[in-house]
């Protein structure tokens, strides 16, 4: 053989190697298989606490696709559910998405025990050119499969519904950094204003945005996003507290206190009237901003936010929810052991700053000081209260990375990265070095940065 053929091929032998050991494969191109617009998926999930029923509830197109253009057939985080997108003449993975539903912590309550129920669930990928196979999953604590659904879909599907080709509500950008191919596009949406409250709305979308842009790593990477208010007049002001007594108020998006009965879990099961209101508008993120003074949230990773726009701790409350819709974050605050346990020792969780230490390597184990103790004692907690909490953002309470007993609503079995964090406690200052990176892994993955 020639030498310089010889050369070459063994060039290309070597690096064919090093690229299998990278772990690199061909990028999807998004053109090839997709239009510039939206195939919106709506389901039904239904069942008890020991069984899970999908079923397809209807198909729309949407005018824009606002989702990521990059890392098409990868997950970012596993979350509790998953959609899978298949080319129908290759079988090839074209599309991935990831999802966590209010079905799933339904599953985890006593009434799940006694009564089958069903919710609505929205999911949205890119428009197919072609006819595709989709796989939708759901799972639990453990990982493992509890109901898969596969169905396929012909892009010229008659009964494919046309949403949002003419603007049904009004809307306004907050902030518009660059075109929803290159930025994250994040929806506010109005949850208990009237009509005449629609500039109030606004000004709290604009207040919203401020509070967000003021946390590390958003305030840095803000030219990441887009944010746009979109103005759904509620027939009545404010929101149903059941707890009060006081009736059930008569809003567009029917979002309610108490959800699971928990005074501040702020949630709604109207999934579609939000995405049907949104449909005109670019969006892959939601938030319900809510007009209430009334404490409580809520954020489901990758479906949607709720804030109480107008508690004195709304601004941190809107942050560390959307540290779970938005990052998949889990809480790191935690109950005693009366509370059901929703990790176990034998998996590992999907969130990305909790751990079981089943699989610590993949999680913040390359953050920790040469010679932290696992599990890590705490030396500051004791020293402070809520209402005498450090202010310095720098203070070790906050940034010394460990591992500390007592997360995701247990006290024993589930650790967290430091004493305290925005995932744990209002009064922390900012996001904890593990959340941080965790946030900035997602940006990096819908941005390609």
């Amino acid at each position: 053989m020639n030498k310089k053929v010889f050369s070459t091929l063994a060039i290309l032998l070597i690096l064919s190697q090093f690229a299998a050991k990278a772990g690199t494969k061909p990028e999807v191109e998004f053109s090839k298989y997709f239009t510039d617009s939206t195939l919106r998926l709506d389901y039904i999930f239904a069942g008890t606490a020991k069984c899970a029923n999908i079923y397809v509830d209807e198909l729309n197109m949407l005018p824009h696709w606002a989702g990521r253009r990059y890392n098409l057939d990868s997950l970012i985080l596993k979350g509790n559910g998953q959609i899978y997108v298949t080319d129908s003449a290759t079988n090839k993975l074209i599309y991935c998405h990831s999802f966590s539903t209010l079905f799933h912590e339904w599953q985890t309550t006593e009434e799940a025990a006694n009564v089958a129920r069903s919710f609505e669930n929205v999911y949205l990928v890119p428009f197919p050119r072609k006819a595709v196979n989709i796989r939708i999953v759901i799972q639990d604590f453990h990982g493992q499969n509890t109901a898969e659904l596969n169905h396929k879909v012909s892009p010229n599907d008659i009964l494919i519904r046309k949403i949002g080709f003419k603007e049904y509500y009004p809307s306004k950008y907050i902030q518009k950094s660059g075109s929803s191919a290159n930025c994250i596009d994040i929806a506010f949406i109005a949850e208990g204003y009237t009509e005449e409250e629609m500039e109030l709305f606004y000004s709290d979308c604009a207040k919203s945005v401020e509070s967000i842009l003021s946390f590390e790593p958003f305030k840095s990477r803000k030219d990441k996003f887009n944010f746009v208010a979109v103005a759904t007049p509620s027939i009545e002001s404010g929101v149903s507290i059941p707890h009060n007594n006081q009736g059930w108020t008569n809003t567009f998006h029917q979002s309610h206190y108490d959800t699971f009965y928990s005074d501040r879990y702020l949630t709604t099961s109207r999934l579609k009237t939000i995405h049907n209101a949104l449909a005109a508008v670019e969006y892959e993120h939601i938030i319900l901003l809510v007009n209430t003074e009334n404490y409580g949230g809520g954020g489901i990773y990758n479906a949607v936010t709720l804030s109480a726009a107008h508690h004195p701790t709304a601004r941190q409350v809107l942050v560390h929810e959307l540290g779970h819709s938005f990052a998949g974050l889990a809480d790191e605050y935690f109950y005693d052991d009366s509370y059901e346990p929703y990790y176990f020792t034998d998996t590992e969780p999907w969130e990305p700053n909790i751990t079981t230490l089943n699989d610590f390597e993949s999680k913040w184990k390359d953050m920790l000081p040469r010679g932290t103790q696992i599990p890590t004692p705490t030396k500051y907690t004791g020293k402070f209260n809520y209402k005498n909490m450090p202010t310095d953002p720098n203070h070790p309470i906050y940034t010394e990375v460990g591992v500390f007993e007592g997360a995701g609503y247990m006290s024993k079995g589930a650790y967290r990265p430091v004493e305290e964090c925005r995932m744990k406690i209002n009064e922390a200052p900012d996001f904890c070095p593990v959340c941080k990176r965790a946030i900035i892994h997602v940006i990096n993955f819908y941005t390609r940065d």
